[in-house]
């Protein structure tokens, strides 16, 4: 496993380091999915249990954190390869960044995914290169995050609701949840979860296949 120090944006311009990107990854047949939530909300266990259910395609995993290597060690042992980016205390990775990330990852892949930093701000202000943007809600973080952080919601494609197990644990209004979300952005996609048992994981797989079939279709 490789682990690469990403102090600093490696480039200036983060539209053209976001365009170029995106430029290789159409020519490569490569979705990248910039996964962002606050941390603890589930995101490597929602990225362990997406391996273990798409095995017909290769996937491949940025972890970006500011220090260690225990998300990365955790997907690899899952036979998906992954690449460790530590950030040196930046709280998001952008374009030039991501670009680094990705010149260092082994192979080609239908998917790759970049676990960003854990927080619901900085993230969200700034274009990785990515194809699309998924965002990640855990159930006892609560149903209020749209109205706290709102441009996450309104920068990100899908949203993932995830530890629905839990549900009857906490106060999370699932309708009222949705709703203030769909209201900062009518076109999101909305996928409550539960990564530990399963549910609700076929029409999340559905859609990130459907994203990849349209990204490679695309003139």
């Amino acid at each position: 496993m490789k682990i690469i120090e990403l102090n600093a944006s490696v480039t200036a311009s983060n539209d053209r380091d976001a365009a170029a990107l995106r430029a290789r990854l159409r020519e490569s047949g490569t979705l990248l999915v910039n996964v962002m939530s606050s941390a603890g909300s589930g995101k490597t266990t929602l990225l362990s249990r997406l391996i273990q259910d798409l095995p017909d395609l290769s996937i491949g995993v940025m972890e970006a954190d500011i220090e260690s290597d225990v998300d990365a060690k955790t997907i690899e042992s899952l036979g998906a390869a992954a690449i460790q980016v530590h950030t040196g205390g930046m709280c998001h990775m952008d374009a030039g960044m991501t670009t680094a990330a990705f010149d260092e990852m082994e192979g080609t892949h239908d998917l790759v995914f970049l676990e960003n930093v854990g927080n619901l701000i900085c993230p969200a202000e700034y274009d990785t290169g990515a194809c699309c943007n998924l965002m990640i809600l855990s159930v006892p973080e609560g149903d209020d995050k749209p109205l706290k952080y709102p441009l996450m919601f309104r920068e990100s494609d899908a949203l993932v609701i995830t530890k629905t197990d839990a549900l009857g644990y906490f106060g999370f209004d699932l309708p009222l949840c949705r709703a203030r979300v769909q209201e900062l952005n009518p076109q999101i996609a909305v996928f409550p979860v539960s990564a530990k048992t399963g549910e609700g994981m076929e029409p999340l797989e559905a859609w990130l296949r459907r994203r990849l079939d349209d990204w490679r279709r695309k003139d």
